[in-house]
C-alpha cells in the first residue's frame, strides 16, 4: 500500500504541473479568471465533468440522469428566488488531462458556479487540483480512492466526497470475504484488477484487511489488467495456472463484464470463488451474457438493498423515466445534488465557501443511507453512513437476494486505525 501511495502522490505532482500549464495557456486566451454572473435572472449553472463515451460511457450517463432527476424537483419547487439550476456536461472519455480543462472551462469560459465531478479516480484528483486553484463548490460523486478525501494534503475546503470511500468498502468487503474463507476453508487467493489509482488502492486495502480478519489466507499471484482493456486472456491464464481457492477484482463495468464473458469460456469462475466487488450494480449485472450464480459482491446499487419502500420507489421512479435501472452511480451523483440543494436553501447562495461550511457536517435523510440517513463528515468531507453490504449472485433478479449489512460501528474503528497509520490525523 506504501507504493501504491508513493504513485498516487507522484501522479498527483505530476497532474499540479500540468493543471499550471493548463491555467497559463487558458489565461493568455483571455478566460483566466472566473466567470462572474450574479444576477437574479441568471440561471444556477452547475459545471459536470464526466465520461461519456466508450466502454464506461454508462458512468456518465447514469450519473446524469440521476442529477437532471434532482434538478427537476428543485427547479419546479421555483429554484433559489427564481433562480432555476442548468447542469452543463463535458465528456472526458476518461481522459485526466481533458477532466482539468473542462472543469477550468466549465467555471472561467461556462459561467459554473459549482462543479459536479463525475470523474473516474483517473481524472478525480486533476479535477481537485482545479478546485483548489478556483475555489468552487465541487462535489465528487464517482472516484473512491480513500486518499483524495482522507490525505490532508490532497483535501481542498470547498470539495467533497459523495460516493463510496476505499477503506470503507475494504473493511465490510475483508469482513465478510474473511468469514466465507474460513466457512469454506479458502487459504489461497489472487487478484485480478485494473492498474490504476482506484484499483491499485481498493485491492490493497482489501488484501491488508483480509489478512487481518483471516491470518492463515495466502496470496499466490495477481493481475493487472489495463483500465478498458479489451482483452482478458494472459490475466485469465495467469489464474488458471496459479490454481487460487479464491479470487478478489475491483474491475467494473465494461471491463468487468468483459472479463466475466470471457473467463466463462475458460470455465475459470467454475474453478475458483470469485469476489468481485462491482458486480452487483444494474450496468454489469444486466450486461453479463450468462451471470453465473454464486459470485460474491458488495452492494453497488441494486433496488433491494437497502431494503425500504423508498428505495425501490426511487428505482422504480429512475427506471420509468429512463428506461434502465439506476447504477451505483446514479445515487452517488443524487445525493451530491441533495446535499447541494440542501445548502443552497440554507444560505440562499451560490458562494462556494458558504456552501461548503454548509455542507461540512450536514446530516440529510435519503434512501440511500444505513438507517435512511447520510451524514457528510466535516473531519475530512466525505459521506458516511450509507449502505453497504455483500451477498452472492443468482442470474436473475433480484440478482442478489440476501445482502448481509456492513457494521459502520466497525468501520468507524478500523478506519480511524487506519487513518492513524498513513499518518492522516
Amino acid at each position: 500500500q506504501e507504493e501504491t501511495m508513493s504513485d498516487t502522490k507522484e501522479t498527483l505532482k505530476s497532474r499540479r504541473g500540468f493543471i499550471k500549464a493548463a491555467g497559463a495557456v487558458t489565461a493568455a486566451t483571455g478566460i483566466g479568471f472566473p466567470f462572474i454572473s450574479r444576477a437574479q435572472d441568471k440561471p444556477i449553472r452547475i459545471g459536470m465533468p464526466t465520461i461519456l463515451s466508450g466502454r464506461v460511457a454508462q458512468l456518465g450517463i447514469s450519473s446524469r440522469n440521476a442529477v437532471m432527476t434532482e434538478v427537476e424537483k428543485f427547479n419546479a419547487a421555483g429554484g433559489l428566488g427564481g433562480r432555476k439550476i442548468e447542469i452543463i456536461t463535458r465528456d472526458s472519455k476518461g481522459k485526466p488531462d481533458e477532466a482539468a480543462n473542462n472543469t477550468r472551462q466549465l467555471i472561467n469560459g461556462e459561467g459554473c458556479e459549482i462543479i459536479i465531478d463525475a470523474e473516474a479516480s483517473s481524472g478525480a484528483f486533476a479535477v481537485q487540483e482545479v478546485i483548489r486553484e478556483l475555489k468552487v463548490l465541487c462535489l465528487h460523486t464517482n472516484s473512491e480512492t480513500s486518499s483524495l478525501s482522507a490525505d490532508p494534503k490532497i483535501r481542498v475546503p470547498t470539495a467533497f466526497r459523495t460516493a463510496r470511500q476505499g477503506i470503507h468498502d475494504a473493511i465490510v468487503s475483508a469482513t465478510y470475504a474473511a468469514n466465507v474463507a474460513r466457512a469454506k476453508g479458502l487459504k489461497t487467493w489472487m487478484s485480478c484488477s485494473p492498474d490504476y489509482a482506484y484499483g491499485r488502492d481498493n485491492t490493497a486495502l482489501f488484501l491488508q484487511y483480509l489478512k487481518r480478519f483471516q491470518p492463515d489466507v495466502e496470496m499466490v499471484g495477481e493481475a493487472w489488467p489495463k483500465l478498458f482493456q479489451a482483452d482478458y486472456t494472459e490475466n485469465i491464464t495467469k489464474i488458471l495456472q496459479a490454481k487460487p481457492q479464491a479470487l478478489y477484482s475491483a474491475l467494473w463495468s465494461g471491463d468487468l463484464v468483459s472479463f466475466v464473458d470471457q473467463a466463462g469460456i475458460y470455465n475459470l469462475l467454475d474453478q475458483t470463488n470469485v469476489f468481485a466487488i462491482n458486480m452487483a450494480d444494474y450496468t454489469t449485472l444486466t450486461a453479463v451474457k450468462n451471470l453465473p450464480q454464486g459470485i460474491h459482491s458488495a452492494s453497488r446499487y441494486i433496488k433491494t438493498f437497502p431494503a425500504t419502500a423508498e428505495n425501490a420507489a426511487w428505482a422504480d421512479a429512475y427506471k420509468s423515466k429512463y428506461g434502465d435501472y439506476p447504477t451505483n452511480w446514479s445515487w452517488e451523483n443524487a445525493t451530491a445534488m441533495n446535499f447541494i440543494v440542501a445548502a443552497i436553501k440554507k444560505t440562499n447562495s451560490t458562494d462556494g465557501a458558504k456552501l461548503a461550511d454548509a455542507i461540512r457536517g450536514m446530516k440529510i435523510k435519503t434512501p440511500f443511507g444505513a438507517d435512511g440517513s447520510i451524514t457528510m463528515r466535516a473531519e475530512d468531507q466525505t459521506m458516511v453512513g450509507y449502505a453497504l453490504g455483500w451477498g452472492t449472485t443468482i442470474s436473475k433478479e433480484p440478482y442478489v437476494p440476501n445482502v448481509t449489512p456492513g457494521d459502520w460501528k466497525s468501520i468507524y474503528e478500523h478506519e480511524a486505525e487506519w487513518k492513524k497509520t498513513m499518518g492522516y490525523t
